[in-house]
């Protein structure tokens, strides 16, 4: 599908909450191009509705810090379904439902670093249209339905696999590991964690499943 038709129905949502702020969830598997697709909607919602109309909230912001992956022995799984504060994610999506009338302050995760940083984003008060994204929102596991309540619609991100095994690689050598690291990286978390995801595929709560082609 091409950016503008998605712009469409994603806008859709906001007439569907009748004054309250909706909130658009996209779920697919790690290298789909989900931030990419999420930061692409808000940024064409803010040009054709104004600077308030959307807002982004990744759910990597979430993601445990090195030094918890450390303490739970998890070092190796980053990126799993464990390796996120689930509840953390799901209370501040009820707080962005409950609570429009002030700034909400959204961590994200930065690569170089490779660790979460607090309040890189923010919700400002007259949004209309939250988009949040992340690998395991369509997932079963203990946690993610609770975040899916606060969710009005959610859509499933598809990509090649051969062609998400290349943009992850790619993103672990922009992240400083070698091509031979990087590699296995991909094969022994990524692609796992992958296969996690690709199961939610076809649950009931997917609304909409996709190859975005990102192109107008």
């Amino acid at each position: 599908m091409r950016t503008g038709e998605l712009m469409d129905l994603a806008w859709r949502l906001t007439a569907r909450a009748e004054g309250r702020r909706a909130v658009l969830g996209l779920a697919g598997s790690p290298g789909a191009g989900k931030s990419t697709l999420a930061e692409a909607l808000v940024e064409g919602l803010r040009e054709r509705y104004g600077a308030d109309a959307a807002a982004y909230v990744p759910l990597d912001g979430f993601h445990l810090s090195n030094a918890q992956l450390d303490r739970l022995g998890l070092a190796a799984r980053k990126g799993s379904p464990p390796t996120f504060d689930v509840h953390g994610y799901a209370a501040l999506l009820r707080r962005l439902v409950l609570e429009p009338d002030h700034d909400v302050y959204v961590p994200d995760f930065d690569r170089t670093l490779d660790e979460p940083v607090a309040a890189r984003h923010v919700v400002r008060p007259g949004v209309r249209l939250v988009v949040t994204e992340g690998n395991y929102l369509a997932c079963d596991l203990p946690g993610w339905p609770d975040a899916r309540e606060s969710i009005d619609e959610l859509w499933y991100v598809e990509a090649d696999r051969e062609e998400r095994r290349r943009r992850l690689v790619e993103r672990r050598l922009a992240g400083g590991r070698t091509a031979g690291e990087a590699r296995e990286w991909v094969r022994s978390n990524d692609m796992p964690n992958a296969e996690i995801v690709e199961a939610s595929r076809a649950s009931e709560c997917v609304k909409l499943s996709f190859h975005w082609s990102g192109r107008e």
